[in-house]
C-alpha cells in the first residue's frame, strides 16, 4: 500500500518551545526520526494514496501569554465512512501495540464503571458501558532509586497521558510511570527522591554543588525532590506532601514551573534552602506552595495534542464509557427545572442545573471561610474578566 500524504511546513521557533532549562531538545529528534520524517520523505517521493492523511493545522488561540504560533500535526482519514469523516487523532506511532504488562494490571469491574460510589449512588452522571478495561498500577511515588531503562511507551485507557514501562537495572523489577513528552524506549531515567547516590556525591568531591547537581540530575523523566530542582525548570507529576504521591499536572500535556525557593546566599556564593516550601505556578495561573521534599518529574506530560482530537462519531464516545447528555428542555418537569411545557420552553427561568443551582453568570458556590492556605495567588476566575461592582454606576 502506498504511503499516505504528508503536509508539513517548518514553524519558526517551534523547537525552541521545548528546549528549556534542564531539558534535552527532544522535538528535533521527534521530527528527524520516526513516523513524521519517514512520511515526509514519502511525500517527496510522490506517494499520495492511502486511507490516512497526516495534516497540520494551527491550534486555536487559548489566550496564553506566548506569542509563538503553535502548529499541531494530526492524522486525518479519507471519508470512506461517515464515522471517519471528522476523525482526527494525534500521531502516536511510537506506542506499544501489544497487551500491557499483566502483573501490573487488574480488571475494572462492578458498578464503579457506571459512575457510582460505594453505596451505589450515581455521583458522576453520563458514565456507563464502554469497552473492557484493565487498570494500570502507576507508580506516582517513585521512591526506588538507581537507573531505570524504559522498555516501551504504552497507551493507558484510564488517563489522557501515556505511561512508560521501566525496568530497574539493579534487580530487574518492572513498574509503570507517567511518561514525559519525548521519552522513548531505551532511555535511562533515575529517581533521586530517596537521596543523592554515593557515586554522584563522590564525583562532586563530597560537597553538594547546586549547579553541578542540577546539570547531572535535571533531565527529562528524572524524578527529583523539589529542593533539588532549579528555579524556572518545567516540571510535571508534581507532589504536594513530603511523603505523598504526585497529585498535580498528571494530565496530557500539562506542566508547572518552579517560581521560587526559600533560600539564602552564603558568603562563598552558594545558595542554601532555609524554608520548608517551594512555590510553583500551574498552567491555570494559580501559584501555590508545596513541600520542599515533595516529588516532581522534569519535563512535560506526554501526549500534548490530546486536546485537539475529534472522535468523529457518537459510537466512539460510547467505547470510552461516555453516555449521552440529554438537554433539560427535552425532559419532563419532574426531571429538570427546564422541563415540561409546550414546545421548547424554559418557563421564563434562568439557566440552572438539575438541582436548581444557576448555571450561568459566574454564580459563586465556594464558601469564603473555606480558603486554601497553600494557594499563594489563585487563578483568575469570572471567565478571565475582573468585575468591579463600582464600575456599574459610572
Amino acid at each position: 500500500m502506498a504511503r499516505p500524504r504528508m503536509f508539513l511546513r517548518a514553524v519558526e521557533g517551534s523547537p525552541a518551545l521545548f528546549c528549556l532549562a534542564g531539558l534535552r531538545p527532544f522535538v528535533a529528534r521527534h521530527f528527524s526520526t520516526g513516523y513524521v520524517a519517514r512520511q515526509a520523505a514519502g511525500a517527496v517521493e510522490g506517494g499520495h494514496s492511502g486511507n490516512s492523511v497526516v495534516s497540520e493545522y494551527a491550534a486555536p488561540d487559548t489566550g496564553a501569554s506566548s506569542n509563538v504560533k503553535e502548529s499541531v500535526i494530526m492524522r486525518t482519514y479519507k471519508p470512506r465512512t461517515p464515522g471517519v469523516r471528522h476523525l482526527k487523532r494525534p500521531i502516536n506511532d511510537h506506542l506499544w501495540k501489544g497487551r500491557p504488562f499483566l502483573p501490573l494490571t487488574f480488571p475494572k469491574r462492578g458498578h464503579g464503571k457506571g459512575g457510582r460510589n460505594s453505596t451505589g449512588k450515581i455521583t458522576i452522571r453520563h458514565r456507563g458501558g464502554g469497552a473492557k478495561r484493565r487498570i494500570r498500577t502507576v507508580d506516582f511515588h517513585r521512591w526506588k532509586g538507581g537507573p531505570h531503562i524504559v522498555d516501551r511507551i504504552e497507551y493507558d485507557p484510564g488517563r489522557s497521558a501515556h505511561i512508560a514501562l521501566v525496568t530497574n537495572q539493579a534487580n530487574g523489577s518492572k513498574s509503570y510511570i507517567l511518561a514525559a513528552e519525548g521519552m522513548r524506549a531505551g532511555d535511562v531515567i533515575q529517581s533521586y527522591r530517596s537521596g543523592i547516590p554515593k557515586a554522584l556525591l563522590d564525583s562532586m568531591g563530597g560537597v553538594i554543588d547546586p549547579g553541578i547537581l542540577a546539570a547531572k540530575t535535571a533531565w527529562r523523566g528524572n524524578c527529583l525532590p523539589m529542593h533539588m530542582i532549579p528555579v524556572g525548570t518545567v516540571i510535571f507529576n508534581v507532589g504536594s506532601q513530603a511523603k505523598g504521591p504526585a497529585v498535580f499536572c498528571r494530565s496530557a500535556g500539562t506542566h508547572a514551573i518552579v517560581v521560587s525557593k526559600e533560600e539564602e546566599t552564603r558568603d562563598d556564593g552558594t545558595k542554601v534552602m532555609t524554608g520548608k516550601y517551594v512555590t510553583v505556578r500551574l498552567q491555570s495561573g494559580e501559584i501555590r506552595r508545596v513541600s520542599k521534599d515533595s516529588c516532581a518529574t522534569i519535563g512535560v506530560a506526554s501526549n500534548p495534542h490530546h486536546q485537539y482530537r475529534q472522535l468523529g462519531k457518537a459510537g466512539r464516545s460510547r467505547w470510552l464509557n461516555i453516555r449521552p447528555t440529554v438537554r433539560g428542555v427535552a425532559m419532563n418537569s419532574v426531571d429538570h427545572p427546564h422541563g415540561g411545557g409546550r414546545g421548547k420552553s424554559k418557563g421564563n427561568r434562568h439557566p440552572t442545573s438539575p438541582w436548581g443551582t444557576p448555571a450561568k453568570g459566574g454564580y459563586k458556590t465556594r464558601r469564603k471561610h473555606n480558603y486554601n492556605k497553600w494557594v499563594v495567588d489563585p487563578r483568575v476566575r469570572n471567565m478571565g474578566k475582573r468585575r468591579n461592582k463600582q464600575s456599574k454606576g459610572d
